[in-house]
């Protein structure tokens, strides 16, 4: 059994690899590649593998990318941190992910759906399979709010995301807030807004903030490995990104 990794992350892609060799001693590592121009630049030159490993979000972009340019037919079991949108269309399309940090158990489960797969479907199919699963990250990723309507006293005003800075939760409530400091109150909730909202514009930094990128005004080191952001316009709080979040927080930054 031939695999190749794509991971830009060299703790996590050393992790799978010794997860693997645990589960699977008789695979073979191929390659560990890092870039979406790599991973174009290996497939020209080599064979598909059995199965591929493959992060969405890499150093020069979402992977996805590198299906625009190669023709890949083999089996792909996805890695993200990212967002829930993709993960379910996964589902849909029978291709397995799994979200970091990698846990043994799940990967065991993995690689018994790929084994189980691997018996009913050929190249070809996956092929298929595949573009039926790109269309529907269109579909997903077309989805994104582009306004939010707010019920103020007797009116009603529209916000367009365009303009949102951030969105807090405090007192049971959860604030809209705009690139000219207006505050709004709105109705749902920051686990159904961060759904809404599109991921590359908007961060979750904590359970009280989603963050508009345009918002981040400046960024400092802070103590055990944290960050602080500073907002525009600024916020009351002080904003502290986990260091656990911080590797995923600078990929979002990266684009």
């Amino acid at each position: 059994m031939k695999i190749l990794i794509i991971e830009d992350e060299d703790s996590v892609a050393s992790r799978l690899k010794n997860q693997i060799a645990k589960l699977k001693p008789e695979a073979e590592i191929l390659e560990v590649i890092d870039s979406i121009a790599d991973a174009v630049k290996w497939f020209d030159q080599n064979h598909l593998p059995d199965l591929i490993f493959m992060d969405i979000q890499l150093s020069d972009g979402l992977s996805f990318s590198i299906f625009e340019k190669v023709n890949i037919s083999c089996p792909i079991i996805f890695t993200t941190a990212y967002d829930e949108y993709a993960v379910k269309a996964f589902e849909v399309n029978s291709i397995d992910y799994l979200l970091k940090p990698i846990y043994e158990d799940k990967l065991a489960v993995s690689f018994k759906k790929y084994n189980s797969l691997q018996k009913s479907w050929a190249q070809n199919d996956f092929q298929s399979q595949f573009s039926s699963f790109l269309d529907t990250m269109k579909i997903n990723t077309a989805g994104y709010k582009t306004r939010f309507l707010i019920n103020k006293a007797d009116s009603l005003i529209v916000v367009p995301v365009n303009e949102i800075a951030w969105f807090v939760a405090e007192h049971k409530e959860t604030l809209l807030i705009t690139k000219n400091n207006q505050q709004h109150i709105i109705t749902n909730s920051l686990e159904k807004i961060e759904k809404q909202l599109d991921p590359k514009e908007f961060y979750r930094i904590n359970r009280q903030y989603i963050v508009s990128i345009h918002s981040i005004a400046k960024i400092n080191n802070y103590f055990n490995y944290k960050l602080k952001l500073h907002l525009d316009p600024p916020t009351k709080d002080n904003i502290i990104l986990d260091r656990k979040k911080v590797g995923d927080f600078k990929r979002w930054l990266n684009g």
